[in-house]
């Protein structure tokens, strides 16, 4: 890493732009408390340029990306723009092309935040999901035959590789090690294996041939629908999970839920080889209804800003967020819903600034 961090900025659409002014205020504060320094470049993709010019990517766009240490991403999703197009001609291809093959998203339900689970406390709901992010059924492999007619075939198929499986799991176990988690260290890998026998099966062996190197670690095993049922049930079971990439698209937004809704949850996209270029993003979509009423909730873009952080060599300034965060949610904001925070947005970002 160069002496001042480069960091690319996408606002993108809807509210995403003001969550990010937050986000972008609260680093702007750690960095002078930490005395670190940092330069952000900002970009413009997202549903209007697509709107404007018919591109979600423009050529080059992929190889300047990569330049950068990180990318925060505000939120993505126009509604004048058909569905499918951002998500795949912008997100997916970024994840695929920067080759950000880890999907991290932590489940913590912060101090003050309700969650749907009732009797569950804070402690009780603290745990890491790492999702593979650049295979599967996102790969796009398929295609339809005689379409529009009553015979209509479509076909998709799932791709995985041991290459792809063995470093996504072995990222985990690694990540397994170093997390302290006073409750033991436990990796549970969530897949179907009686049923999807090839794929799953590839992700098994991979899973226990891997785990031997890390005799330490519990290697733990769920269905994915089991696993369901025990995020529901018994979420401080869990510690860390490693899972496909479809499997991972789901169980992190029931995730998201239980630790209090979209407005918290943060995420990143990480590639973790030397030079790779990582992706940091809220949860929530661009909430199109709310733009410019300086009501969103800006915690979870905040969030990915601790999490931006944590993965770009400055961990002790990213937790130090993470617990500014938790002191606002849990001493000072009403709600975690929009305009019923009882702040206003860029209020929130001052509130954890002031934290700092």
């Amino acid at each position: 890493m160069s002496d001042k961090m480069q960091i690319a900025v996408i606002g993108g659409d809807g509210t995403g732009p003001e969550v990010t002014a937050e986000a972008l205020k609260v680093l702007a504060a750690t960095a002078q408390k930490y005395s670190f320094l940092y330069e952000t470049t900002d970009f413009d993709f997202g549903g209007e340029r697509y709107l404007r010019t018919g591109e979600t990517l423009p050529a080059g766009a992929v190889d300047e990306l990569r330049k950068f240490d990180a990318i925060l991403l505000g939120a993505v999703g126009h509604p004048d723009v058909k569905p499918g197009i951002l998500e795949k001609g912008l997100l997916l291809e970024l994840r695929f092309q920067l080759d950000q093959y880890i999907n991290l998203r932590p489940v913590q339900l912060y101090p003050g935040v309700e969650t749907p689970l009732a009797g569950k406390k804070t402690e009780d709901i603290d745990f890491v999901v790492v999702r593979e992010n650049t295979e599967d059924l996102y790969c796009g492999v398929g295609g339809f035959l005689k379409k529009h007619t009553a015979d209509e075939v479509a076909m998709q198929s799932a791709v995985y590789t041991r290459k792809g499986c063995e470093r996504c799991i072995r990222w985990a176990f690694d990540f397994t090690q170093k997390r302290d988690n006073p409750k033991g260290k436990r990796l549970t890998l969530v897949a179907k294996t009686n049923v999807l026998t090839f794929g799953h099966d590839l992700w098994w062996r991979t899973f226990n041939d891997v785990a031997k190197d890390y005799p330490d670690v519990e290697a733990d095993y769920n269905h994915v629908d089991a696993c369901c049922m025990w995020m529901v049930k018994n979420p401080e079971y869990y510690d860390v999970i490693v899972t496909t990439n479809m499997f991972g698209d789901i169980i992190t937004d029931l995730g998201a839920m239980i630790q209090g809704g979209m407005g918290v949850a943060a995420g990143g996209n990480i590639n973790p080889d030397d030079g790779g270029t990582s992706m940091f993003e809220p949860m929530g979509g661009s909430a199109p209804k709310y733009t410019g009423l300086n009501v969103i909730n800006p915690i979870a873009a905040i969030s990915a800003v601790a999490m931006l952080l944590q993965q770009t060599g400055h961990e002790t300034a990213g937790d130090n967020v993470l617990e500014a965060v938790k002191s606002v949610t849990g001493t000072k904001m009403k709600s975690q819903s929009a305009a019923k925070m009882g702040y206003s947005t860029s209020e929130v970002g001052d509130l954890v600034v002031e934290a700092l």
